[in-house]
This record gives C-alpha cells, sequence and structure tokens, in this order.
C-alpha cells in the first residue's frame, strides 16, 4: 500500500470541517504491526525496515495495526532532515543499531488504517483520529501529535518556530491509498521539492580542486529532465563530500536534461545519469522557471525519479505528505 498524498496549497483552510497538524521535515512511513512483528515502508513501497530498529518495540504496544506517519530526528525538538538522511538508506543491522543509540528517530503516527485486521481506510478522518487517539501510543521513540482546530494561529507558530509548515485535513475525508488529494492540503512555510540530479560543478573559488561546488537538478519532462538550476547551498564539508562519492561512479558524457542548460551553468559540469533524487528548499520558482534561492537538503532514498512524475510545481513533492 501506498500512502494519501497532500496537496499543495497557498492557504490555510478555515471551517470547523478542517483539522490541523504540523508538517514534519522526514520520511514518511507505513508502520505495519501484525502477527509477523512490525514491517516498515517508505512511501513506494520499499521495505526499510532494517534502518529503524528502535521501532520494532511497537510490536509490544498492540498485536495489529497499520499506522501512517512520518519518522523524524529531532534536534532540540525540531525535525533536522540532514539528521534522519544518515539513516534513511542503511541496511546493515550492526550500523542501524549503532545509529539508533547516537541518531534515533521518532515515528510522529497521524493516522490508523487497519486495527485488528478491520479495515478503517472507509472512516471518516475524525474516527479514524479519535481511534488513534485512544492507542496511547506515546513513548520517546512514537508518539500521536496533536491536531488543532485553528489552521491560521498553527501555521504562524509552526513559521516563528522553524517547523516545515502545516497540514490541514478534512474530518470528513475517507483515506485514499496512494492519491494525492485535496481532503488533505499542505502548507509550507519554505517549499520543499524532491529534484533529479543530472549533473554537478566543481567549487569556482579557492577550496581543494574537484571538490563539489553545485549539483545540477530538474524534474523528468517528456525529453528528458526540465532543468530547474543549480544549488550549492548546504552542500559545504561532509555533506559534498558524501555526495561526490554517490556521484562520481554515474559520471556520463552526455546532458540528461531535455530542456536548455545555461552557458554559465553547464561551463565545467559533470554530467551524470540521473538515477539521484534529492530534496531541495527553495522560494519557488522564477519567471525563468529556476529555482529560487535553493537550499540542498539531503538525498532521497526512499524515493526513485519516476515516482517524480506528478509533480508539476517547486512544492508538490514534499518530504512529508
Amino acid at each position: 500500500m501506498r500512502p494519501m498524498l497532500a496537496t499543495s496549497t497557498d492557504t490555510v483552510p478555515v471551517g470547523d470541517r478542517w483539522a490541523h497538524e504540523v508538517k514534519w521535515d522526514g520520511m514518511r512511513l507505513l508502520t505495519d504491526v501484525s502477527a509477523d512483528g512490525v514491517r516498515l515502508f517508505s512511501r513506494t513501497e520499499r521495505d526499510v525496515t532494517a534502518a529503524f530498529p528502535e521501532l520494532l518495540g511497537l510490536a509490544a504496544e498492540f498485536a495489529d495495526m497499520l499506522l501512517d506517519g512520518e519518522v523524524v530526528c529531532l534536534r532540540d525538538g525540531v525535525p533536522s532532515f540532514s539528521a534522519l538522511a544518515d539513516r534513511i538508506h542503511v541496511t546493515d543491522a550492526r550500523r542501524a543499531a549503532r545509529l539508533a543509540e547516537s541518531n534515533p528517530v521518532t515515528l510522529m503516527a497521524f493516522d490508523l488504517i487497519r486495527l485488528y485486521g478491520v479495515d478503517l481506510t472507509a472512516r471518516s478522518w475524525v474516527d479514524r483520529r479519535r481511534t488513534l487517539e485512544r492507542l496511547e501510543l506515546n513513548s520517546p521513540r512514537w508518539q500521536t501529535p496533536p491536531t488543532f482546530t485553528d489552521g491560521a494561529v498553527l501555521y504562524a507558530a509552526t513559521k516563528e518556530q522553524g517547523l516545515e509548515g502545516v497540514v490541514s485535513k478534512r474530518v470528513d475525508s475517507a483515506y485514499l491509498p496512494g492519491r494525492r488529494s485535496a481532503y488533505w492540503l499542505k502548507a509550507p512555510h519554505r517549499g520543499t521539492i524532491s529534484v533529479v540530479i543530472g549533473g554537478w560543478r566543481p567549487e569556482s573559488t579557492g577550496g581543494v580542486k574537484g571538490r563539489l561546488g553545485a549539483v545540477l537538478v530538474g524534474v523528468p519532462g517528456p525529453g528528458g529532465l526540465r532543468y530547474l538550476g543549480r544549488v550549492g547551498s548546504g552542500l559545504a564539508g561532509k555533506t559534498g563530500s558524501a555526495l561526490m562519492g554517490d556521484l562520481s561512479p554515474l559520471q556520463t558524457s552526455e546532458s540528461p536534461f531535455g530542456t536548455e542548460v545555461p552557458r554559465e551553468d553547464a561551463a565545467g559540469a559533470q554530467w551524470v545519469h540521473p538515477l539521484l533524487v534529492a530534496d531541495v528548499q527553495s522560494l519557488g520558482l522564477s519567471g525563468q522557471g529556476r529555482l529560487r534561492q535553493p537550499a540542498y537538503k539531503g538525498l532521497r532514498a526512499d524515493l526513485t525519479p519516476a515516482d517524480l512524475d506528478d509533480l508539476d510545481g517547486p512544492s508538490d513533492q514534499a518530504g512529508g505528505a
């Protein structure tokens, strides 16, 4: 099963037909608890159970349930996607166990899809939510965050606290697996887009020769990637070095972009096969269709370029809902 997805909005809806939640800067996770234990799945149905051993204790909570939520790494109470990026791709059990101690995650469970064999998808959000709250999931590693009735106040508060934004949900909405619906709306403060890396440029001033200075990114289009610009912010230090290790084996002689890459961006560029998906924050698109003030957040091991086919704007593919 793939999770229900939210549609981007510029305004938080008002009225008693809507409930509002914090939009977490993490990785969407379906948590399946059954007689066979706990299995964790990304939004693309990839089994990521091995990456998060600290969540296996959910088997002791209830014998059968399917939770929808967001897994986050908290730093001073605020999610850090860069910290989470170190966890997403881990498959080695020993390394995962060490990271669970040094860099633990917390599951923010916000929906309940199944309980004791009963499919809850056809029930209203408010019914599912009440049932979820009765489970009283509350520990350092998993919790059920509160909901709010005043979306405008929550939007202002999350902006002040440095959180990603707000997700608003119609209280009468059923759960629609795998569908992006207007019954769920997301209003991020600074839009996050999932993009495909098609090339990179070395640093142009000082530093170590050949060090990663920027990546060239785009989104899938009919003739290849639609070029969205270069991203240099957020690539300093270990982040850039680690990304270079991922990009080096993918080098190719031809640009994967189907639209024109400006001469100043293409000069000195090293092209790569378009296989890696990364999250980038930006202030939207310019009139020329380029990302405004983009900043690299991290690779998305849970997504492939094919998952971005429905992308039509800079905040349509958020890390979470």
